[in-house]
């Protein structure tokens, strides 16, 4: 009873309605016959609330469409068949038609909602405040509110609210989020710092350049609107299948109607089998059963990790051709670690423990790889044995550890200090160590890839996936190294936002009629892109907040695996969605040609509709035990035999 309560949410107002409105329909049933004079007052005293409580607003759609002059979708196809159900004293028909159709919207609104609120709770919120020095003191003002050449402080862990530039202080900050560069950048006096960024260490004052409204963060929310507008959408199953079967159902009717009437000359009972055909050709099963599979269907990916917005989305996913990812944060872990250990006169292992103890106090995400990983295997870094800790902002560090002076940094930092050493060239970045002035080796630190990402993307391609991309904002070497690993062809490098937009544009473009291309990213610098793509999937756990707010399916975990699932189910989801399709329209199709020729009743049309929806409802809930992941399954182990 609770998760029920928590599935309705915001929806009380339509349960409350669907229940008054079947207790109404009910009750003109019980009326009807027990009744012993029948009164067409009396049944209609009860049935017509009934309708217009359940209906009105799908009456409101349909008037409002035509005076758009959009005619033909299916409110106007219930709107006339449940007038016509009216007119011929079919009451009970049409409230049932209507009931039936909120039932199987309110279905899809339960779906769409549960998949909102999940994505609400996994943003990770915080207030965006900043530090303003005003009248000699720090408040904490809204960042709207702060004016150009403003001072700001930004402390360490704290998002740089507005674009500035440094007057004091020195620090890292990280902008993977802002940009994709894996790297921290160093920051002193007369940088210029990129609201969105966040301060890694140290504090920072800096006079604001910009407004908020201007600020980079805000042009790439902005970015972010513009892309949607460009975003193609795709119409639900129903309004696309209206377009051609209210037509056709209608002019079919018109001909029953006017065709016979004027042959037979008895137009009251031609009208009347014309106004039946019109109730018994509202598509009762279509409309409960198609929002039914698609709930099941976003139900499943729900449990398993994946949030989809709606189902649209898992529509335009199941004929998606090209998959495009962002590299940090997304394939790889956006966490470093050490990858080698260059040492040139000491073992490895007490080059690591000479550059971890002198990194120790610091908390730049290199320092904390190197602590990572000589901590590892159960070592601690004794912070009693360092000493005359110096930062050198933009360099490295310098301090005294086991009573030997250690110099340990960029390349930049040897030469400053007359510390004679080649310049190694590598992927990742590369801190040397230097002892009493003597080079004695360094260490190359890289974003690491995450363990699943090549298994993720093999997935992905047998799940239908035909091109992977890889687009990033990182230096082309590590870019085309990363990919190397991954197994992806395709990769574009140093990119920021606006690139990104114009390569996926460009990559939609290619695709053939009906393709559709999936985008995955984590961060800021992402969310133009994601509601650019025609279908935007962010990372949940490690996503920023407008990477999730832009997407169209989070995958909560961070599971790239997940894609190719999300592909077999939405699928496997549309297979069920076409079977119902076929079978509905089957049944219907029987029960209209009896009904025009005056060889069935209302009910017995009625009864047959329901029957469907019933077989049609239970075949989508098979969905909600579908395993996607369980022929990929026995395709990867056949495929792991072999390679033995």
């Amino acid at each position: 009873m609770k998760r029920l309560m928590q599935a309705i949410g915001g929806n009380i107002y339509v349960v409350v309605r669907i229940i008054i409105s079947a207790l109404l329909l009910a009750v003109g049933m019980i009326l009807k016959v027990t009744v012993s004079v029948p009164s067409e007052y009396i049944w209609l005293a009860v049935f017509l609330p009934s309708y217009i409580l359940i209906g009105y607003d799908v009456v409101w759609h349909a008037i409002a469409n035509i005076a758009r002059g959009k005619v033909f979708d299916e409110y106007f196809l219930m709107t006339i068949a449940t007038i016509g159900a009216f007119a011929i004293g079919e009451y009970p028909e049409a409230v049932a038609v209507m009931l039936f159709y909120q039932v199987g919207e309110l279905f899809q609104r339960m779906a769409t909602d549960k998949s909102r609120k999940s994505v609400s709770e996994l943003l990770d919120i915080r207030p965006d405040y900043a530090n303003v020095i005003r009248d000699g003191s720090i408040i904490v003002a809204d960042p709207f509110d702060v004016q150009i050449d403003e001072c700001i402080v930004i402390k360490a862990g704290e998002k740089v609210p507005l674009d500035c530039t440094v007057t004091d202080g020195v620090s890292a900050l990280d902008t993977s989020a802002l940009t994709g560069e894996s790297l921290p950048v160093e920051v002193c006096i007369g940088d210029e710092l990129l609201s969105g960024s966040v301060n890694i260490s140290g504090v920072i004052t800096a006079r604001v350049t910009s407004s908020f409204t201007n600020s980079t963060a805000s042009r790439i929310i902005e970015l972010v609107e513009s892309s949607s507008n460009n975003k193609s959408t795709q119409e639900a199953f129903i309004t696309k299948f209206a377009k051609y079967y209210t037509p056709f159902v209608v002019i079919a009717a018109l001909l029953i109607a006017i065709i016979p009437s004027l042959i037979t000359n008895n137009w009251v009972e031609w009208v009347n089998r014309a106004l039946t055909f019109l109730v018994v050709s509202c598509p009762c099963a279509l409309v409960i059963s198609v929002p039914m599979s698609f709930f099941a269907g976003i139900g499943n990916a729900s449990r398993n990790g994946v949030l989809v917005k709606g189902s649209n989305y898992l529509q335009a996913i199941a004929s998606s051709k090209t998959l495009v990812l962002d590299k940090t944060g997304t394939i790889t872990k956006g966490q470093f670690s050490v990858s080698e250990i260059i040492s040139t006169s000491m073992s490895e292992a007490k080059l690591l423990e000479i550059a971890s103890h002198a990194e120790g106090y610091s908390t730049h995400p290199i320092a904390l790889s190197l602590q990572r990983e000589y901590c590892t295997s159960g070592r601690e870094i004794q912070l009693s044995k360092v000493t005359d800790v110096v930062e050198h902002a933009g360099y490295g560090i310098t301090a005294t550890v086991y009573g030997k002076h250690i110099t340990i940094g960029n390349y930049k930092i040897m030469q400053s200090g007359g510390i004679v050493c080649d310049e190694i060239m590598s992927d990742g970045s590369v801190c040397y160590v230097a002892v009493e002035g003597v080079f004695v080796g360094a260490i190359v630190i890289v974003d690491s890839i995450k363990e699943n990402s090549k298994y993720a993307i093999e997935k992905a391609r047998q799940a239908g996936i035909e091109k992977v991309v890889m687009l990033t904002g990182d230096k082309n070497a590590i870019a085309v190294n990363v990919a190397k690993e991954v197994g992806i062809e395709l990769v574009y490098s140093e990119l920021l936002p606006t690139n990104k937009v114009e390569i996926v544009e460009e990559l939609i473009s290619q695709n053939g009629k009906g393709e559709h291309l999936i985008f995955v990213g984590d961060g800021i610098n992402d969310a133009p892109v994601l509601a650019r793509a025609d279908i935007g999937i962010a990372m949940g756990g490690v996503g920023s907040d407008s990477a999730v707010q832009s997407s169209d399916i989070v995958l909560i975990h961070d599971d790239l695996s997940k894609i190719a699932d999300t592909i077999k189910l939405a699928k496997k989801t549309l297979l069920i969605v076409r079977i119902n399709i076929v079978f509905s329209l089957s049944v219907k199709f029987v029960v209209l040609v009896l009904s025009a020729f005056g060889l069935t009743n209302m009910w017995l049309a009625v009864f047959a509709d329901v029957g469907v929806s019933v077989l049609a409802i239970l075949n989508a809930m098979r969905l909600i035990k579908y395993d996607s992941t369980k022929d990929y399954k026995k395709k990867y182990i056949k495929k792991l035999k072999k390679a033995r």
